[in-house]
């Protein structure tokens, strides 16, 4: 009934990964105030689906990549609307 191999789940793998690691990132930059210009730490956060697909491609899950793909490029595209509507 659930394929490991699916596109919905890479597009939430996609989504989940780079969420957790904004929050992370919301965190430490109210820490720490050397942070302050945090673009690349957002970059860094939507450069993580790079990760992912290294070790789902690996396993040969075309599908799921092609989510994880998807997720990034709409990541990328609430990046750049949250950059330049501040």
């Amino acid at each position: 009934m659930f394929k490991k191999d699916n596109v919905w789940l890479g597009l939430v793998l996609g989504l989940v990964v780079p969420g957790i690691a904004f929050l992370l990132v919301q965190l430490i930059k109210r820490n720490l105030v050397v942070l302050a210009k945090d673009d690349l730490l957002y970059i860094g956060c939507v450069a993580l689906n790079l990760v992912l697909i290294k070790f789902v491609y690996k396993d040969e899950y075309e599908q799921t990549v092609r989510g994880i793909i998807s997720a990034s490029f709409i990541c990328a595209i609430i990046f750049f609307f949250y950059k330049y509507n501040l």
